[in-house]
């Protein structure tokens, strides 16, 4: 009975294994990703920064980029920072509290990504479909709505996920095989049945990333007839480099979540879910500033107007 009690313990904190358990990795591990973090960072607040300072940017195409540059600043800083912790610390302890919030703020940005990759769609859309009636369509103010609508979506989504997660009860070993407090390791670790969580978890995450995908699908499809109607070759050239960066934005990003939580049979090695994991939490946060700004005129423009300055 003891040794039965003993087992039951309740935790209140877990242990992140991280990327490797190899000493001689560390280190040169935390270099790589402490220059990915940085580059991250200032990547996308500068192009916050950049947005907010030109007034030829104050548009709803740039808006909304700008917010996406958030949400993916708040992706990679969820995850990142304790990450690097890890990398030099002998103890790799995260609290419940940590482990929720890490999750609440992942989980709320990573959604909030999805809407605002579909006003941006549904914006090239009205502005190549509808250039005419783009000014009246697309308002500032109602670009500001959706921005809106998109974070209290995200922020809703993940505290449904956080609320069932306090239902869980979670008993010793209380280690999580990955770098981050991903939802679907907690419930590996659950000693109360976790199968309600499991099932909306999947059932949210496919129709959020089915319906947002599905939406901005038909957007570009929308958007490449229009272009081929176009008589103008500069203005083809515009479009299509303009849709590319969004199109290429949205595969990576929409492919490594599938692979996560749409996909309809078990998952493939632990060492491939920590890599589609590192992809949409590290990596495409570093990429997209400069998906959307090397091929973007007005952005190198503007950046060359405030150097000037």
């Amino acid at each position: 009975m003891e040794i039965m009690m003993t087992n039951k313990t309740l935790v209140t904190s877990f242990v992140l294994t991280g990327l490797t358990d190899r000493p001689e990795l560390q280190v040169p591990l935390f270099l790589v990703f402490l220059l990915i973090y940085l580059v991250t960072v200032v990547g996308n607040l500068g192009l916050i920064a950049l947005v907010w300072k030109d007034p030829h940017l104050h548009t709803p195409m740039y808006l909304f980029l700008g917010s996406l540059a958030f949400a993916d600043a708040c992706t990679s800083s969820s995850v990142t920072p304790k990450m690097l912790i890890n990398f030099l610390s002998p103890n790799h302890v995260i609290s419940l509290f940590g482990c929720m919030a890490q999750f609440y703020f992942f989980g709320s940005s990573a959604t909030t990504e999805c809407f605002i990759l579909v006003v941006m769609a549904y914006d090239r859309y009205v502005a190549i479909c509808n250039p005419l009636l783009y000014p009246v369509v697309m308002s500032n103010s109602l670009c500001a709505q959706f921005i809106g609508i998109s974070y209290v979506i995200g922020f809703l989504h993940s505290a449904v996920h956080v609320g069932l997660l306090c239902r869980l009860t979670f008993c010793r070993p209380n280690i999580i095989h990955y770098f981050y407090c991903e939802i679907l390791q907690l419930f590996k670790i659950s000693c109360t049945e976790s199968t309600v969580n499991r099932f909306l978890v999947s059932i949210f995450s496919a129709f959020i990333q089915i319906f947002t995908l599905m939406i901005i699908i038909i957007s570009y499809i929308q958007v490449l007839f229009a272009i081929l109607k176009k008589k103008s070759e500069k203005g083809r050239n515009k479009a299509f480099s303009t849709c590319t960066a969004h199109l290429l934005s949205v595969s990576l990003f929409y492919g490594t979540l599938f692979f996560m939580y749409v996909r309809p049979t078990p998952g493939p090695a632990e060492a491939q879910d920590k890599m589609y994991s590192l992809f949409y939490t590290v990596i495409i946060p570093l990429l997209n500033p400069f998906i959307y700004s090397l091929r973007n005129k007005e952005v190198i423009g503007a950046l060359r107007r405030i150097i000037k300055k």
